[in-house]
C-alpha cells in the first residue's frame, strides 16, 4: 500500500471518545505480528510490548490516541431530530450542513446531517443570524417523528461521528481528510513497529494508543500508571495556523518541537536530546507553542513524574470534517520517531532524567 492508501484507510475509520472499538480492533490486527505481547488498560487503551534482551532495560512508552472528535445524542425531539453534546472541542461555525454517521447500541449505522437555516427563511424577518451553541444545532436523519427514530434504534447516548472521504490534493503534496487528529499518531506507531520488526532494542518499547484523549487526556492517566515508563512520547497532531497569518505551525515545514502548552513544559534535558537528535540526523523541525494539550500533559504527572514530550505534525482546520495536512511532514515525523527510539539506551535515558 502507498502512504496515501494507508492514510485513507485509517482516517475513514470512525471512532470517537468512548467508542474506540473500531480503531482498537484495527490496531490489534496490525500490531499483533509485530510485538511480543498485547496488553490493555482498564479503559480500553491498547499497547504492544516489544521486549528488550538487555537486563534492566529502560521502559519507553510511545502513545497515540484512538479517539477523534464527535458527538453524543443528548435528546430526541418530537419531530425526530436530535440534539447533542460534543465529544471534544468543536467550533459551531464548522458544524452546519455536514454529513455524519450515528451508531446505535446494536451497531447499526444511520446517516445524519446537521441542519442550517436557509436564507429564504430569514427574508423579511429583520433577524440577524447568530452563532448557535453546539447544543442547539439540529441533527437530522430524516425521521418522521420521535417514535420512528426510536424504532430505528436511536437513543440518548448514541455517538455521532463525521462521515467523509479522504482525498489527495491536486498537487499531490497534501491530503484532505477528517480525523488526522489523531489517526496520524495511530499510523505512526504502526509504521514504527513495521520498521522495527527485525531490530533488537536496548530498551523495552511499550507502544500503542490511549482512549478518551479528546475529552480530557483521560486514557493517558490510566496507561502511564499501569505501564510505568521511564520516558513518555505522545504522538499527536496539532492545529496549523499558517492560513490565519501566524507562523506557529506551518504546513510543509516539518515535525513540531512542542516546547510549551498549557499543561506541559518540555524539560531541559529532553529538549537537548530532541534538538541534538534532529540536527545530527537532518530532520526538518519547527518550534511550536501550543494553546491546547496532548497526552504528554497527563503522562508527565504520573508515577512521581515522567519526562515526556510530543512528536507531532500540524494540520489545517482540525476538529472538523476536512483538515489538510502534508505528506512530507508525516515522513519527517516518522524518520524522527525512528531515530529517537533507536538512539535511546540506559545512558541516554539516564541523561534525560538527570537533574
Amino acid at each position: 500500500m502507498t502512504l496515501f492508501d494507508k492514510i485513507k484507510e485509517i482516517t475513514e475509520l470512525q471512532a470517537t471518545s468512548g467508542f474506540e472499538t473500531p480503531m482498537r480492533e484495527y490496531l490489534k490486527e496490525k500490531m499483533a505480528p509485530l510485538v511480543d505481547d498485547i496488553e490493555y488498560d482498564g479503559l480500553g487503551g491498547i499497547f504492544g510490548i516489544k521486549k528488550s534482551k538487555t537486563e534492566n532495560a529502560p521502559r519507553i512508552m510511545v502513545a497515540a490516541h484512538m479517539d477523534e472528535v464527535g458527538f453524543m445524542v443528548s435528546s430526541i425531539k418530537e419531530d425526530g431530530t436530535f440534539r447533542v453534546v460534543p465529544l471534544g472541542g468543536w467550533n459551531p461555525l464548522v458544524m452546519s450542513g455536514q454529513r455524519f454517521s450515528l451508531f446505535t447500541q446494536k451497531g447499526d449505522k444511520i446517516p445524519v446531517i446537521t441542519g442550517g437555516l436557509p436564507p429564504h427563511l430569514l427574508r423579511g424577518t429583520n433577524a440577524t443570524p447568530s452563532i448557535p451553541a453546539v447544543e442547539d444545532i439540529i441533527f437530522d436523519a430524516g425521521f418522521t417523528d420521535k417514535h420512528e427514530a426510536l424504532d430505528y434504534g436511536v437513543n440518548q447516548g448514541n455517538v455521532i461521528i463525521p462521515e467523509t472521504e479522504t482525498i489527495l490534493s491536486a498537487n499531490g503534496k497534501n491530503v484532505i481528510a477528517k480525523a488526522w487528529d489523531n489517526r496520524y499518531g495511530c499510523l505512526m506507531i504502526l509504521e514504527l513497529l513495521e520498521y522495527l520488526k527485525d531490530k533488537a532494542l536496548p530498551v523495552t518499547l511499550i507502544i500503542g494508543a490511549n482512549v478518551q484523549e479528546e475529552v480530557g487526556l483521560r486514557g493517558a492517566h490510566v496507561s502511564t500508571t499501569k505501564f510505568k515508563p521511564d520516558l513518555f512520547f505522545a504522538v499527536d497532531c496539532s492545529p496549523a495556523s499558517d492560513t490565519f497569518g501566524n507562523t506557529n505551525g506551518e504546513l510543509g515545514q516539518g515535525t513540531l518541537l512542542r516546547f510549551y502548552d498549557p499543561g506541559h513544559i518540555m524539560l531541559p534535558n529532553m529538549k537537548s536530546f530532541l534538538l541534538d537528535t534532529a540536527q545530527s540526523n537532518a530532520i526538518q523541525t519547527q518550534a511550536y507553542i501550543s494553546k491546547g494539550g496532548t497526552d504528554a500533559g497527563a503522562a508527565h504527572l504520573q508515577n512521581h513524574g515522567v519526562p515526556s514530550t510530543t512528536i507531532g505534525v500540524c494540520a489545517r482546520y482540525i476538529h472538523s470534517h476536512q483538515a489538510i495536512f502534508s505528506l512530507e511532514d508525516y515522513n519527517q515525523a516518522q524518520n524522527y520517531l525512528r531515530t529517537i527510539v533507536e538512539n535511546l539506551d540506559s545512558n541516554t535515558v539516564a541523561q534525560i532524567k538527570n537533574y
